[in-house]
């Protein structure tokens, strides 16, 4: 058990909120203490007094504590707490958006072994960010840290709540897996969450089983990652996929990362298909359906860092595109704003209106599996249609003054004319040609400047690419 939080800690929780979740070091910048104030400060920012929330953490070792010390002050401000245990973060968002209740995840993603974080969300899972009431979390779990957690109402309960069974049926709902041809996939779920979720919704475990041959890598739960880092973002961190493909003569192999909200994928020969080619293929997917169902012009978000092919097959197929910039909490409320089926950015996030739209990388990769199999192509075929243009991929740099940084990049490359310039997310500069266009800005939850190029050809992308570079890092 743990201690209700005492008067006088002098941790600053501002070390660990973020733009969109809090995230630090286990027993530095987030501990239990911390996470009971958080727990407190969650019900009563959100007004949850007599309600249910979901609580549950991915494979950390902190993560258990971590979810019992958050529940403890829940359950201290009268929010009676569904402990659903071991869970992913899209399972967290179906948890919020089947039960019209709020919630929070015990997770650091794709981050190393010595970091955990919370992730949390709205009834209908509506995200909680800057925007939403994670600063006055932040304001008032800090006061609760200085003052001790108030113990002036009747405390909630706590029970245990399976989710799983549930979240993996929701899925199988969206999309038809049962008549596609057969295919191999490898999976690795680099000792993550997507050891848990891929054999319940791929495999045979609490459904009919499906035309797939599942080849699993790392599917063991452990967060001390001891075969490499969960962060498909990283290609160091595909090489063990894209070997397994090759040896196994895999159709396809996905990666998932540590809480396994996003996925990547890469084709029969082992190379990776981009976030933005996976963004088109299911957007073309998903206007398709709409379509069908009498939409006239179905909306699709795309961040302003995918490729500008996007937004090109988004149209041709009859879709609205819609630009917005970086982040889950900006996508989120467009995909509600504008009513959208789909969304999707360049590291891998894939947002679905009939997932409350919230991200989950399962149900992306479901809709790769199932694109594939209703056609005899290779993958590779397939997703070259959809990478007409070469990309950077993203490319971080440290730099002092970032402000200073990126006003020199702007002013370079003004002087030079025929661009077009745009500050929606950072700054954006493209050639009036249409043959290049970047993105430079501040990372959100890290203390790096991001790089992200496109080109009509790989020529044009590097050139573009080096000189951008020589001016933030000179």
């Amino acid at each position: 058990m743990f201690a209700l939080a005492t008067a006088g800690s002098a941790m600053d929780m501002s070390a660990s909120f973020k733009a969109y979740d809090v995230r630090g070091i286990v027993g530095e910048s987030i501990t239990a203490e911390s996470c009971e104030a958080v727990g407190a400060a969650f019900v009563d920012v959100l007004g949850l007094r007599g309600q249910s929330i979901f609580c549950g953490g991915d494979m950390r070792p902190s993560s258990p504590a971590f979810t019992a010390a958050f529940a403890a002050g829940a359950t201290k401000r009268g929010a009676d707490v569904r402990d659903v245990g071991l869970i992913s973060t899209d399972e967290l968002y179906y948890a919020c958006g089947a039960f019209d209740a709020a919630g929070a995840i015990f997770t650091a993603s794709h981050n190393p072994a010595e970091y955990n974080g919370i992730k949390m969300a709205q009834a209908g899972a509506v995200p909680v960010s800057s925007e939403t009431g994670l600063n006055e979390i932040r304001d008032l779990a800090q006061q609760y840290l200085t003052e001790g957690i108030p113990g002036d109402v009747s405390p909630g309960s706590i029970v245990a709540f399976d989710i799983l069974n549930g979240y993996a049926e929701k899925l199988r709902s969206l999309v038809d897996l049962g008549s596609i041809r057969p295919l191999k996939v490898v999976v690795d779920a680099a000792n993550g969450m997507a050891g848990l979720t891929v054999p319940a919704v791929l495999g045979d475990q609490i459904l009919p089983a499906l035309p797939l041959t599942v080849v699993p890598l790392y599917f063991e739960l452990d967060g001390t990652f001891p075969n490499h880092p969960a962060n498909p973002l990283d290609p160091d961190n595909l090489r063990d996929l894209q070997a397994a493909v090759v040896e196994h003569g895999a159709d396809l192999g996905l990666a998932f990362d540590g809480d396994a909200d996003r996925c990547f994928v890469v084709d029969e020969k082992g190379q990776p298909l981009t976030p933005s080619a996976i963004t088109s293929l299911i957007a073309v997917r998903e206007i398709a359906r709409a379509r069908t169902a009498g939409a006239a012009e179905p909306a699709v978000i795309h961040n302003l860092i995918t490729s500008k092919a996007v937004p090109e097959f988004i149209t041709a197929a009859g879709g609205r595109p819609v630009r917005t910039r970086v982040g889950h909490s900006f996508i989120k409320a467009r995909m509600a704003a504008e009513g959208a089926v789909f969304g999707g950015e360049h590291s891998a996030h894939y947002y679905f209106r009939d997932f409350y739209n919230a991200d989950t990388g399962m149900l992306a990769a479901m809709h790769v599996l199932a694109a594939l199999g209703e056609q005899p192509v290779p993958l590779s075929e397939l997703g070259r249609e959809f990478e007409p243009y070469t990309a950077s991929g993203e490319i971080n740099s440290s730099v002092e003054g970032v402000a200073s940084t990126v006003a020199r990049v702007h002013a370079s490359f003004e002087s030079l004319g025929g661009v077009v310039v745009d500050q929606l997310d950072g700054l954006s500069i493209s050639s009036e040609t249409g043959d290049w266009w970047f993105n430079v800005r501040a990372s959100n939850t890290e203390a790096l400047l991001r790089l992200n190029v496109e080109g009509k050809d790989a020529a044009t992308m590097q050139r573009v690419r080096d000189s951008v570079l020589e001016l933030i890092r000179r």
